[in-house]
């Protein structure tokens, strides 16, 4: 009897274990359904949810023969260009970053403008190439705006005449039964054929006519056949003869900057500098720790004006020649955590003071740099302050704030 119940039990025991191997079947084919249904969804829900909106732009470079103004590629940023002289602008002058990551506008680009290619002188004229124009240098017997008339015996009007200096005898030879003459370079047949003279062309004022091309950067002197450039004073004339360049006086030392004051190098001369450090006020006081760096003696605890008060003050000096090309960057401030201290969550910068605000603009650059932007050009020559503060938060409670006296010495030129 013992041995049948043995074989009842086993019997139960392979029945029970049938049936809980069904349910397990059942069990992950149900998990199975349930998980296909699940990927099902997310995949139609991901189809239906928008990309999230690109954070930047493709970075831009500067066309061949122009610049580009602004570095940052985020969206909503904007980016200039602009072509040297003799170039104009094909393209897009401003592009601004869209939420899609993509620029507006056409990609610019720089062409050179070249009124003579049509070949618009006539009768052996010679072209002169400007800026939009362009000029006829004819030959003698030639004159108009395409040397398309007989010319008079009267000299041009920007011949020189009454410098013998400037006359020359003509080149004069024997060609079948008549006499051909003619003039170097840079000279005019003036009279008649039988008494005529060579005169000085003024290229200086030919070149001025009617806004043609610029000979020199700041001053064109006439001279026998030809023209020669000079630069004023403070300035040196470069290798190819017509570009002027700033002579760095403080560091040939040609400046006389007194012990205790620091030279710096402008537009055609020097500034000596002494900066110092704003007078005590109540709690608020201020030890100079370089030449151009005050910082704030320690407040006491209960005192809020001092802990408002800058906590350093630097001083900046940047040398700008005048009617620069805007927008221009001119200045970063940045900010670095001491060692072992958290550093501030986020920095608001702003314009504090100075003598012509309306010029410039402050905007953030990055998370722990704001810039200086020149946004309305400057014609010199002239000073000009600007005071810029950045103030640090951690948590949204102030923590301190850093002042950067900033002053731009404008030249009298635009080189």
């Amino acid at each position: 009897q013992s041995c049948l119940s043995r074989q009842q039990l086993l019997a139960a025991i392979r029945q029970m274990q049938q049936l809980l191997k069904g349910q397990e079947t059942r069990f992950s084919e149900g998990l199975r359904a349930v998980r296909s249904r699940l990927s099902a969804i997310h995949a139609s829900l991901a189809k239906a949810s928008p990309q999230p909106p690109a954070a930047s732009c493709p970075a831009l470079q500067a066309p061949a023969d122009g610049r580009k103004f602004g570095t940052k590629y985020l969206v909503d940023h904007e980016v200039h260009f602009a072509c040297d002289p003799g170039f104009q602008l094909l393209g897009s002058s401003t592009r601004m970053c869209q939420a899609n990551g993509s620029w507006t506008g056409q990609e610019p680009r720089c062409a050179e403008i070249s009124e003579c290619s049509s070949s618009p002188c006539q009768n052996g004229g010679t072209c002169l190439e400007g800026l939009n124009h362009f000029k006829c240098h004819c030959p003698p017997q030639w004159t108009g705006t395409a040397c398309q008339y007989q010319a008079q015996t009267a000299p041009p009007a920007w011949s020189v005449m009454d410098d013998p200096a400037f006359s020359r005898q003509p080149r004069c030879a024997q060609i079948a039964q008549t006499q051909q003459c003619s003039c170097d370079p840079g000279f005019h047949m003036s009279g008649t054929a039988a008494n005529g003279i060579c005169q000085d062309l003024n290229e200086c004022e030919v070149y001025q006519q009617e806004g043609g091309p610029r000979l020199c950067a700041h001053a064109c002197v006439n001279i026998p056949g030809s023209f020669r450039c000079s630069c004023p004073a403070g300035y040196v004339l470069l290798g190819d003869g017509k570009s002027c360049e700033d002579i760095d006086e403080c560091s040939l030392s040609q400046d006389n900057c007194t012990s205790g004051s620091t030279c710096i190098n402008t537009g055609g001369g020097f500034q000596c500098v002494t900066p110092q450090c704003p007078p005590a006020a109540g709690n608020v006081s201020y030890i100079k720790t370089s030449p151009f760096q005050c910082e704030r003696n320690p407040c006491p605890m209960e005192s809020l004006s001092c802990h408002q008060a800058p906590k350093t003050i630097s001083f900046h000096y940047l040398s700008l020649p005048s009617k620069l090309q805007t927008p221009a960057p001119l200045f970063r401030m940045a900010t670095a955590a001491a060692p072992g201290r958290p550093g501030p969550d986020s920095l608001r910068f702003g314009i504090a003071g100075g003598n012509n605000r309306g010029h410039f603009v402050v905007q953030r650059s990055d998370r722990h740099t704001g810039e200086l932007l020149l946004v309305q050009s400057l014609q010199g020559p002239r000073t000009i302050h600007v005071d810029v503060d950045m103030a640090e938060y951690l948590d949204r409670v102030f923590q301190t704030k850093h002042l950067s006296k900033i002053t731009l010495f404008v030249s009298a030129y635009e080189f």
